[in-house]
Order: C-alpha cells, then structure tokens, then sequence
C-alpha cells in the first residue's frame, strides 16, 4: 500500500491526534497547535492539516510567538508533499528531527496467538506501572501521560504479556473508522529479541479484527531498525512519511 494522497495523510494524522490526545489544542487557519507541557512532539507540535489562507511566513511567526508564550519551542509535524513549508523552515533554522513512516496492513488473515495474554479496555495501575518503567518515565511524564490518556474518547485496548505472572511486554491500541493503530508496543530489557513485539502486535490485531478494524496502522521511526524489521515482516506497508522540524 502506497500513497501520497492528501486525502489519505489527514485520513491518518486525524486518527493519530485522536488516539494520543495532547493536553491543550488551539486551531489556526487549518492548522492545529498542540500543547502538552512538552511531553512527546506528537502532543507539542503545530500539524499543518487542512488547506490555510494566511501566508507562511506569517503564520510560522505567529505560531513561534504562541509556542513562547507557552514556554514550549515551536516544532512542525510535515508530511509528504510539504516542501514549501520545509524549505521555509530550514531557511529559518529549522532541522529535521525522527523522520518517520506511517505503516498499515489488512488484517482478515490474523487470528489471535497463544500466550498468557491480558485485555483490558482502560489503562489499569498495573499497566501503566510496568509501562512507565520499561520506558523509563519520570514522575512529570508519567503525571502528564496519565491526564493525555483521560481525554481520548475512541475505543482503546491495553495488552500485558506474562511470564510467570509478571508484565513482560505491553502495548495499547486505538480504534475508530475502522482503523486501529498499534501504540505503546514495550518489552521488558531482558525479555527483548523474543518474539514478543510480534506476539503483542498479532494478539492486537486479533482483537481489533474481532471488535471490526478491518485494517491496522502504526507510526515507526526510519532509523530504528528493530522495529522496521518487525513491522514489515508482520505485512506493514509504508503509505507516507512525516518528520519534526525542530530548532536546536
């Protein structure tokens, strides 16, 4: 599956805003400025979505005034096809940061693994506990997560792993317009190159598909080569890319 489309990038940047729900959002001119006490770029980023009237040039000066008053800096999410917006940003000071592909698959061939595998259709303690220490979180990104995941209002599912009754893996999925996307997938250090991101992401799927998600997608960065070669040996196909246009 492969396109470039502006249809299909505010198809998948309008699901990925609703599954990781940034603490503040302000729209501007088609834009949408996202505020989140920095936690993650995803959720403090300006994502340049719908067609705009006001100049660029004007309304990066705007947003770069915005972003100070919050105390944040100003960072761009582009995707394909927004060359003129790059090519303003870098003559500005811009760079390029975690350039990343958006993957999706089919998913009426999966059926659901074996395994001490766990549901749960909210982030319960014993989740996010595990969660934030696989990740190593600290107490403010763990304050701030929490308060992001109490304003999603999609359907989610969290997904623990066991090993002799202890969380060896985890990850969470979302799911709306028949589209469920893939997130959060973590694995213990010492439980790693196991199977157990493939096992996460097949059990996710399994319940997607018996919940109605005809197809699945996620968000992987180009260079982490673990999970790109995961993801595509699970079927994943790219559909386009984005990137983070960050000053340093």
């Amino acid at each position: 599956m492969k396109t470039n489309t502006k249809q299909d990038i505010i198809l998948f940047e309008e699901l990925a805003s609703n599954a990781h729900v940034a603490l503040n959002i302000m729209q501007y001119d088609g834009w949408i400025l996202k505020f989140s006490e920095g936690h993650t770029n995803r959720a403090n980023s300006v994502s340049m979505i719908y067609p705009s009237t006001i100049s660029l040039n004007e309304k990066i000066q705007n947003c770069e005034k915005i972003y100070s008053e919050q105390n944040l800096p100003c960072v761009f999410k582009l995707a394909d096809g927004d060359d003129q917006m790059m090519k303003l940003l870098i003559e500005r000071g811009y760079k390029e940061v975690t350039p990343s592909d958006v993957m999706v698959r089919e998913i009426d061939d999966i059926t659901m693994p074996e395994g001490d595998i766990t549901f749960y259709n909210k982030p319960l303690e014993e989740w996010l506990c595990a969660y934030f220490e696989y990740e190593g979180f600290g107490q403010k990104s763990q304050t701030i997560y929490r308060r992001m995941l109490d304003k999603v209002c999609i359907k989610t599912d969290y997904l623990a792993i066991r090993e002799q009754g202890k969380i060896v893996a985890l990850a969470s999925s979302a799911m709306e317009r028949g589209y469920m996307l893939i997130q959060n997938v973590v694995v213990h250090p010492d439980y790693r190159r196991k199977g157990y991101g493939k096992l996460l992401c097949k059990a996710l799927m399994a319940k997607g598909k018996s919940d109605g998600a005809k197809k699945a997608w996620l968000q992987v960065v180009q260079t982490n080569e673990g999970a790109y070669k995961l993801y595509d040996g699970l079927g994943f196909k790219k559909v386009y890319a984005y990137r983070y246009l960050k000053k340093e």
